[in-house]
């Protein structure tokens, strides 16, 4: 069965469903499934657990699920982009788990490797760590950190086979493979889909046996959240 789909919408298709889990991979807005989401958003489905580094812009990303309110709680790193996510969470409208970034990673990867904690020093004596178990390692002291799955992992690669095999490019490799790993349906948007056999098993960074269904969106927007130039 071809893992190929004609458009994002027909990816997401008996995929989602309102109240699932649903990580999303991405570096700020490096990275991040813009067909995948907006189809997410359009299927209107609501009651989200989203799992992502940041939560977008307003207007654009995940900003696009906060703006139509089907994102229920946001389990994220950095939001400071994104005033509707901000107004939302003063106001009690949304649930937030802030995570420090490594962190984050790491209970994603984590997850996708069937581990179902592990313990870290981030946090340690800080906010983070209330309500948690703490141990000591070697005259330390850590704070264990429960992983994190998902029910379904919306992911961004440069190229793809048909098989799945993925190959990222650059800053969009951060969160992405962990957010593959750890969905237990994973939907890959790709901007190349080349012929199985194209890629060197040497250059693909994660592989095919993690993906589920591929849509290929060739001419992405790739908005830049924070654009600086030096002066003349």
């Amino acid at each position: 069965m071809s893992k190929v789909y004609p458009s994002a919408q027909a990816a997401l298709e008996g995929v989602v469903a309102s109240g699932q889990t649903v990580a999303v991979g991405g570096f700020g807005l490096c990275g991040i499934p813009e067909a995948l989401i907006a189809a997410l958003r359009d299927s209107g489905v609501n009651g989200l657990t989203c799992i992502s580094n940041n939560a977008g812009v307003d207007g654009f990303g995940l900003g696009l699920l906060l703006e139509t309110r089907q994102i229920k709680k946001m389990i994220a790193s950095y939001v400071g982009e994104n005033k509707e996510f901000e107004r939302q969470f003063l106001s009690g409208e949304l649930e937030v788990e802030l995570t420090p970034q490594g962190t984050l990673a790491e209970k994603l990867r984590a997850g996708g490797a069937g581990i179902p904690a592990f313990f870290t020093q981030t946090g340690v004596g800080t906010l983070v760590a209330e309500g948690k178990e703490t141990r000591e390692f070697n005259g330390k002291e850590y704070v264990m950190e429960h992983s994190l799955t998902a029910d379904v992992a919306l992911v961004k690669a440069w190229k793809a086979d048909p098989t799945g095999n993925l190959v990222f490019r650059k800053t969009a490799r951060n969160f992405n493979p962990d957010v593959a790993t750890a969905g237990r349906i994973t939907v890959v948007e790709v901007e190349e889909l080349v012929e199985t056999g194209a890629l060197d098993p040497d250059h693909i960074h994660l592989p095919g046996i993690y993906v589920h269904r591929i849509v290929v969106n060739a001419n992405p927007e790739k908005r830049i959240e924070q654009r600086t130039v030096r002066e003349a």
